[in-house]
């Protein structure tokens, strides 16, 4: 089973016109971040976590031709902008979408994407089928299984997934002593790690470091990453060798 890095950067502290900072201005392709998501592909089953503002050109730089699921962590706008473009897919595949999601998810899906839950489909909408995660029940698409893990976005329960011995965490701050035990013996770990000063709602630079040690997987990769956190072969240089900072197209075999 393979995963790849689709988006590893974030909306946060993203200058929204041009910027001079040295991240910006950095030739390292290992520097430009789109929004953060990532692919998991199987033998068989091919599965989105998170569709962004950048899901329609993650695709195409991709080159995915088939999409099985779409799985979601939240329902911020930077992780469900770009629900819309699955329609290239329903086209492709001839068949709905399935979606995966908490029952707060699907209501903010419902609100930004009102056009794709009326009574009358308007020829060319986005086609989707909802599922309904229960945080506490794994799921299956496919033949690939995902167990849900709870944290807290600030005050916003989230979801992150555990694959085989894979874990995503994206957006989180806290993490109770009940759902770190879901991340017992993981191999490769992905947390947040936003930027060096305090933050509401994001786990900082240091705090990722500190729980990758607590939960001791054999490599902790860090996403959803800020320009305030540096240019990538700067702050490579600031991580224990067994954490690395993730970057667009980084794949691994899980």
């Amino acid at each position: 089973m393979r995963v790849t890095f689709l988006g590893t950067g974030t909306s946060q502290g993203v200058p929204v016109i041009a910027c001079n900072c040295s991240v910006c201005l950095s030739d390292n392709k290992k520097d430009k971040r789109l929004r953060s998501s990532i692919l998991i592909e199987s033998e068989t089953t091919t599965v989105i976590i998170d569709t962004g503002p950048d899901f329609r050109y993650q695709m195409l730089r991709a080159n995915v031709q088939n999409l099985d699921a779409v799985v979601f962590t939240h329902e911020h706008k930077d992780h469900i902008a770009g629900l819309d473009d699955v329609r290239a897919f329903n086209y492709k595949q001839q068949s709905a979408m399935e979606i995966y999601a908490n029952e707060s998810v699907q209501t903010a899906l419902k609100r930004e994407f009102f056009y794709v839950f009326l009574d009358f489909k308007y020829p060319g909408i986005p086609l989707l089928n909802l599922h309904t995660i229960d945080k506490n029940q794994p799921f299956t698409i496919g033949d690939i299984t995902f167990t849900p893990i709870e944290a807290l976005h600030y005050k916003l329960p989230i979801l992150g997934f555990r694959i085989n011995d894979f874990v995503y965490l994206t957006d989180v701050k806290t993490i109770a002593e009940e759902e770190l035990v879901k991340l017992s013996g993981a191999k490769y770990l992905v947390l947040n790690a936003l930027q060096k000063e305090n933050h509401l709602s994001h786990l900082t630079f240091q705090e990722a470091i500190d729980l990758a040690e607590e939960v001791g997987a054999e490599h902790t990769f860090f996403t959803h990453i800020s320009h305030r956190l540096g240019k990538y072969i700067d702050v490579t240089k600031e991580l224990p060798s067994d954490i690395s900072l993730a970057y667009d197209g980084l794949q691994i075999n899980i």
